[in-house]
């Protein structure tokens, strides 16, 4: 058995934590990237100003675009709806 297949959960993230190579512990394969197959599609929306002032108020707090926070939002959205199912 390899150190890889004995290794815990605990064990691992605090190796991560402490900065030590994770390389030993990637599963060739198993990296999920879903923006890299995500064909952009342009959408027009109508917000309040009031919203959209919030939004720009987030992003320059997070140093991002207003796309990035409303991408980001309703992925986590989605996602949270998701894993409620």
């Amino acid at each position: 058995m390899t150190d890889a297949e004995t290794t815990t959960r605990n064990d691992l993230d605090s190796m991560f934590d402490n900065g030590a190579n994770m390389t030993p512990f990637i599963v060739e394969g198993s990296g999920r990237f879903p923006a890299q197959d995500d064909k952009a599609r342009k959408i027009n929306i109508n917000m309040p100003e009031w919203l959209i002032d919030e939004l720009d108020r987030e992003a320059k707090h997070l140093a991002v675009n207003r796309q990035a926070i409303i991408n980001t939002w309703l992925a986590e959205k989605l996602e949270e709806k998701r894993r409620s199912a």
